[in-house]
């Protein structure tokens, strides 16, 4: 199966000059995980991330994207699916312009490991449970933790999102990018943190998204990613007698039906 078959063809776009505010406002207002980036002549030059948005302050409002922008692989209307889903776990950027072709880097549409999930045929997936691909490493947050607590967990890991634990062990939850995004907290810049008091700042259990979604260790790979496509979610939560014992991400599955 080809890209062509599976992208999105309607992919919005930004200008390596634009700034990052607006790239901000159009990923909060259509809820993207990401924005494909083109020169003064339209032409791919890379991905914006979701997550690059984080990096943004709020008094910094004339910054460009230029400088946030992450090199995507070269993927066209003709690559195979399985060809485009390596290149995007290998540059870790979850969802990737698609160009024309080789020689003209004229944006025709974009494609994400969740396209990719949906349409995924692999043999290697079909025996497998959540317990022979989840990470077993998670790190967690609590609900009372406030947002800036969080933050630099997010930019320094490759976690888009945390499940939230109480003192007591409950999942209650899970906090993601596009939940702090959503919300339209900015982080406070360096001047402004001696003024920004607490209290101001939203805690986790104020914008997580509610429930939790949850699979066991023997939940069938296949269900993982039925659950992932009908509920728009990137991460699944193990849980083994209502303790958290891993994750299940969209990139988890891909690595392994390679």
């Amino acid at each position: 199966m080809k890209v062509n078959e599976i992208m999105s063809k309607d992919a919005v776009s930004v200008k390596e000059h634009d700034n990052m505010t607006y790239a901000r406002q159009l990923i909060r207002d259509h809820f993207l995980r990401g924005l494909a980036v083109t020169n003064a002549n339209g032409k791919m030059v890379g991905i914006l991330k979701n997550k690059d948005i984080l990096n943004i302050a709020s008094t910094r409002s004339n910054v460009t994207i230029e400088g946030f922008v992450n090199d995507c692989p070269l993927i066209t209307q003709e690559t195979d699916i399985m060809d485009a889903a390596k290149l995007i776990i290998a540059s870790d950027v979850g969802l990737c312009p698609v160009v024309a072709s080789e020689t003209d880097k004229e944006i025709v549409g974009i494609v994400s490991n969740s396209d990719i999930l949906a349409n995924i045929g692999s043999h290697k997936i079909n025996t497998k449970v959540a317990a022979d691909v989840m990470t077993t490493d998670v790190i967690s947050c609590n609900p009372q933790d406030i947002l800036t607590k969080i933050w630099p967990i997010l930019l320094s890991s490759n976690c888009s999102g945390l499940p939230v634990v109480t003192n007591s062990d409950e999942l209650q939850g899970m906090i993601t990018i596009r939940d702090i995004i959503r919300s339209g907290f900015v982080r406070p810049a360096i001047s402004e943190k001696n003024q920004t008091q607490s209290k101001d700042v939203p805690s986790v259990e104020q914008i997580m998204s509610t429930p939790a979604y949850t699979v066991s260790s023997d939940t069938s790979v296949k269900e993982c990613i039925e659950k992932m496509l009908h509920y728009d979610i990137g991460r699944l939560t193990v849980v083994n007698e209502e303790k958290v014992i891993g994750i299940v991400a969209r990139t988890d599955i891909l690595r392994a039906s390679l």
